[in-house]
């Protein structure tokens, strides 16, 4: 799949416009920030990318293939989910909840096959928590769980990945070491759409953003060009100085009191 293309998404819930006239690409190997604040519709859209929801006007495009058109087993084949909350029971292992990410592939009284556990075993190892297959998943910490729910997501064996704010209510190492990880896996080709909440570290880790407010499109682009001091008080309200990064050059985000 070379490109994900989303045309003119208009979504309503009651009598609330939420998502007017959403059109972006991202295309084969590339890392699609979507910042915004709370309520501007960055959850509301990537559920109707994962046709969880259905939008009132317009359709994506995995490819050549239009949502509309596809099955909802066939977009889980093409298309995982790394949503903000992830509840999971108390009686499943880390490997049993890694395999779950195989039930797209199979049929309904289906058993998971040799290729099966061989795609989990890959997904823990990328993930780095093969050493915790047997572990009750309540018993992780919370960036293992997320490491964990990650594995899963790669275990569909998708051509995107979506994740709706993946590092909140982690500590900093743990986000860091979840934007390293979901940036890595971009090197395979692997489309990745992820809301940031952290300005910086969307302006870190993201090729491109996408900036959302009251259900538009503000501003899309390199971190350069969206990070800038008019934009964050225009979409945030708050004021702030942009200044480069000391290390990587990007721009930094500095809240002014």
């Amino acid at each position: 799949m070379k490109k994900v293309e989303v045309k003119d998404i208009d979504f309503d819930y009651v009598n609330s416009q939420i998502l007017k006239g959403i059109t972006f690409t991202a295309s084969e190997g590339e890392f699609l920030g979507i910042i915004g604040p709370n309520g501007s519709g960055k959850s509301t859209l990537l559920r109707v990318m994962s046709k969880i929801i259905s939008p009132k006007v317009g359709t994506v495009y995995y490819g050549e293939h239009d949502l509309h058109t596809l099955s909802r087993r066939t977009v889980a084949q093409r298309v995982a989910v790394v949503p903000q909350e992830s509840p999971v029971g108390f009686s499943f292992t880390v490997k049993d909840i890694v395999l779950m990410g195989r039930h797209p592939h199979m049929g309904v009284f289906e058993s998971e096959g040799e290729r099966d556990h061989k795609i989990a075993r890959k997904s823990m190892k990328i993930t780095k928590t093969y050493h915790l297959r047997n572990r009750m998943v309540t018993e992780l910490s919370g960036g293992e769980r997320q490491r964990v729910i990650i594995a899963r997501a790669l275990a569909q064996t998708p051509r995107v990945l979506l994740l709706d704010e993946p590092t909140a209510n982690l500590d900093i190492h743990h986000q860091i070491e979840i934007l390293d990880l979901v940036k890595k896996l971009t090197e395979n080709g692997l489309i990745v759409i992820c809301s940031i909440h952290d300005l910086n570290l969307a302006s870190l880790y993201a090729d491109r953003l996408l900036a959302l407010k009251g259900g538009k499109i503000i501003t899309l682009g390199t971190p350069a060009c969206v990070l800038t001091e008019e934009h964050v008080h225009h979409i945030f309200g708050i004021d702030v100085i942009i200044t480069p990064h000391p290390v990587t050059g990007t721009p930094y985000v500095i809240l002014i009191p």
